[in-house]
């Protein structure tokens, strides 16, 4: 029963986690394109909210409920389908991390990519969410 109930959390904490992975990046794209002071300014409140409210914690939640699941059922870790997948969270994590370093080059001003990169970079974290949840799902190894 306790599984259950974490995984519950682990699963909404992962749907909070990617809301944020797919719309700061998104936020980018339009922050790109801005051409006004106010525009710009408002842009980086978005984004510094978005990644510091939202995003931050709920990856923090989404790993460390994943962490309890491991723990509760530490079966799983000799499963090729959970090392696919931990890789692949590892993969979004250094997305994620990267979601922040670019805040910093916006909040600095130092913005130097076009929108049309910030559209490519969205695009990312949807091919890791198909994978993971297929891993988690399908299991094929």
């Amino acid at each position: 029963m306790l599984y259950a109930w974490v995984k519950a959390f682990h699963i909404i904490a992962m749907v909070t986690w990617f809301a944020a992975i797919f719309y700061l990046p998104r936020l980018y794209v339009y922050h790109a394109m801005a051409d006004d002071a106010p525009g710009n300014d408002r842009f980086k409140i978005m984004e510094r909210k978005l990644y510091n409210g939202i995003m931050n914690p709920s990856a923090v939640v989404t790993v460390a409920l994943g962490i309890w699941l491991l723990i509760l059922a530490p079966g799983w870790l000799g499963q090729g389908w959970m090392h696919a997948k931990l890789a692949l969270v590892v993969v979004l994590i250094g997305y994620h991390l990267w979601c922040g370093r670019i805040l910093r080059t916006f909040r600095d001003d130092a913005n130097t990519r076009s929108h049309v990169w910030y559209r490519v970079f969205n695009e990312a974290p949807v091919l890791l969410l198909v994978a993971i949840v297929i891993l988690v799902v399908v299991k094929p190894f």
